[in-house]
């Protein structure tokens, strides 16, 4: 059975998605030659420091520059996979997105229904007071960020290194994927855990994995697509 076909004959659909997803917006991933942590070579530490809870509170200076520079990308916008699963959304057959991304792409395109695993750059708060900040006024902020009430630092709203995942999001991640009929995943290596383990809780027999690259996974998938996944989704929901 095809994809389309599949999402022709089910209206119990979870898409479950990492990085790859968010490269056809022009935003770079993380672990690939070209991706982010590559970048930080020049900061002198490795990726995982500068992005721990460690490191935010004993150098916020650095780690906002690294933040601000190498993590934004403001003049992002949704892809064809963003705007294809808005669409199956609106049409009552995607049941939810359950996304490893930061970037609020889903939402951008229309999905309403995102549970965000590793949180999003569009949050933020002062550490202390709880004021609620927009990406654009941390932006607009030179240094680090303080809040405007008490003066103390901002904190975005990603999960950190040394930090656990929301249990709440954890949750209705997990009962989403469990009571799908088909589960597609895409844009994701599948090595980064909890996160990946997710997938072990699907009990159907609608398994569909796109990535350009192999995963641990493949072997477990129903339907297996090594290809563009704006270019897979976009033609399978009638996007193109």
């Amino acid at each position: 059975m095809d994809l389309k076909t599949m999402i022709e004959q089910s209206d119990n659909i979870v898409f479950f998605g990492g990085a790859g997803v968010s490269t056809e917006s022009g935003i770079p991933d993380f672990r690939s030659e070209q991706g982010i942590y590559n970048t930080v070579r020049k900061f002198g530490v490795s990726p995982e420091t500068i992005l721990s809870h460690t490191y935010f509170w004993q150098n916020p200076e650095k780690f906002y520059d690294f933040y601000k520079t190498t993590m934004i990308y403001k003049e992002a916008g949704p892809n064809k996979a963003h705007l294809a699963l808005a669409k199956l959304e609106a049409e009552g057959k995607l049941k939810a997105v359950v996304t490893q991304n930061i970037d609020g792409l889903h939402q951008m395109a229309g999905s309403k229904n995102v549970y965000e695993l590793h949180g999003s750059i569009l949050k933020n708060r002062c550490t202390k007071c709880g004021r609620f900040y927009t990406l654009d006024e941390i932006m607009a902020k030179d240094g680090v960020p303080r809040c405007d009430d008490c003066g103390s630092i901002i904190k975005p709203e990603v999960v950190l290194y040394e930090e656990g995942l929301d249990e709440d999001t954890i949750n209705q991640s997990i009962e989403a994927i469990s009571a799908a009929d088909v589960l597609i995943v895409g844009g994701t290596s599948l090595n980064v855990y909890p996160a990946a383990g997710f997938i072990r809780y699907y009990h159907g027999n609608k398994l569909v994995l796109i990535n350009k690259s192999e995963t641990p996974y493949d072997k477990y998938a129903n339907l297996l697509i090594h290809d563009s996944i704006g270019k897979v989704l976009a033609q399978a929901v009638g996007l193109e």
